[in-house]
């Protein structure tokens, strides 16, 4: 299943084309410089997929996604959330002050229930 997670950013952007000269220690351990970690918003424990590529070796974080949240990464939800954002930013939608406003409103928008004869 793929997911659409969002890109790293503008500070990670700032970085491509720098190089930094790592070394590989024992049990094959590379230390990435901070500015290369704090660019590429990694952490300690953080996952990195390592591929040989024709020109060289390509580190690409992995961010893992709980199970339980797997839903908002699919690219139906993410086309949903665009929606939503394009139609807020048009002004659209209503807002509401407070749960019972909300409340009042979907009463008023509800179909009537339908009614139960007694036989």
């Amino acid at each position: 299943m793929e997911y659409d997670i969002p890109t790293l950013g503008e500070s990670y952007c700032r970085m491509l084309g720098e190089m930094a000269r790592i070394t590989l220690r024992a049990k094959g351990q590379l230390t990435l410089p901070e500015e290369i970690r704090k660019a590429a918003h990694l952490d300690e424990g953080d996952l990195l997929e390592a591929k040989v590529t024709a020109d060289g070796i390509l580190l690409r974080p992995q961010k893992v996604i709980d199970a339980s949240q797997a839903w908002y990464w699919t690219p139906e939800w993410q086309e949903g959330e665009r929606e939503a954002d394009a139609q807020e930013a048009a002004g659209l939608g209503d807002t509401f002050d407070s749960p019972e406003e909300f409340l009042d409103a979907l009463r008023t928008r509800a179909k009537p229930a339908a009614r139960r004869f007694k036989r």
